[in-house]
């Protein structure tokens, strides 16, 4: 059996299933992260970033984000 692997990126596809909000919800809340965090346009944010920026455990929401 093939072991599941992790995504380290988060995208606003999973900030979604997280939160239950919409995609443009999710697209702004990825460009307030970033800006928070002084990152330029073409980086990634991390699933840790955001974990940390919204006050969630990683653990709570690992399974959410799998490939």
């Amino acid at each position: 059996m093939k072991p599941r692997t992790t995504r380290i990126c988060i995208y606003p596809k999973d900030i979604q299933l997280i939160t239950g909000k919409s995609e443009r919800y999710s697209r702004d809340l990825i460009l307030k992260i970033k800006s928070s965090l002084n990152k330029a346009e073409h980086q990634f944010l991390t699933v840790q970033e955001f974990c940390t920026f919204m006050g969630i455990p990683y653990e709570s929401i690992r399974e959410l984000i799998v490939n």
